[in-house]
């Protein structure tokens, strides 16, 4: 799964801040728990290596909570089976990944009135960033569900075993 949303970053990276990182973890996290964070730390080492560069440290850093942050949020609502929840869930966290991104560069950027600058310049692709979450979300959430319940059985936060077909 990791490297899978390497993949899709990589393919949607000609768009800035669209991409299915969100849903993936989203349904990641349903499906395999804390477990989760096998697959977000192999994606943020991909990130690193591929994207790495002069300032790797800080938006790498970065990533190194921002990503885990998600996976403790659908943590709590894992058992949840609402479509829309899931989707406002992924809205709200494409808005407030940009500030959350900033964090890493306060002491660099002059505190509170460098972070501020950071995040009005950035409103608009953290807007952007939470459209797409949400509509990929919405439209994406339950045909990804099933295709991975096939595979892997009902999830088991929703009380399910294992997949009978599967050896």
């Amino acid at each position: 799964m990791g490297a899978l949303i390497f993949a899709q970053k990589v393919a949607f990276s000609g768009i800035p801040n669209v991409n299915l990182n969100t849903v993936l973890i989203l349904l990641t996290t349903v499906f395999f728990g804390w477990r989760a964070l096998c697959s977000v730390l192999i994606y943020v080492m991909l990130e690193g290596l591929v994207y790495g560069g002069n300032s790797i440290f800080l938006w790498w850093f970065s990533y190194l909570y921002i990503w885990p942050l998600l996976v403790a949020i659908c943590m709590l609502f894992r058992r949840n089976d609402s479509v829309v929840v899931w989707a406002v869930i992924g809205g709200i966290y494409g808005l407030v990944f940009g500030p959350l991104m900033y964090l890493t560069y306060f002491a660099v950027n002059g505190g509170w009135q460098g972070f501020f600058a950071m995040w009005v310049s950035g409103l608009l692709f953290d807007v952007a960033h939470c459209v797409s979450n949400f509509v990929f979300t919405l439209v994406l959430y339950r045909p990804l569900y099933r295709v991975m319940e096939r595979f892997l059985g009902r999830p088991p936060c929703l009380g399910a075993t294992k997949n009978p077909e599967k050896p």
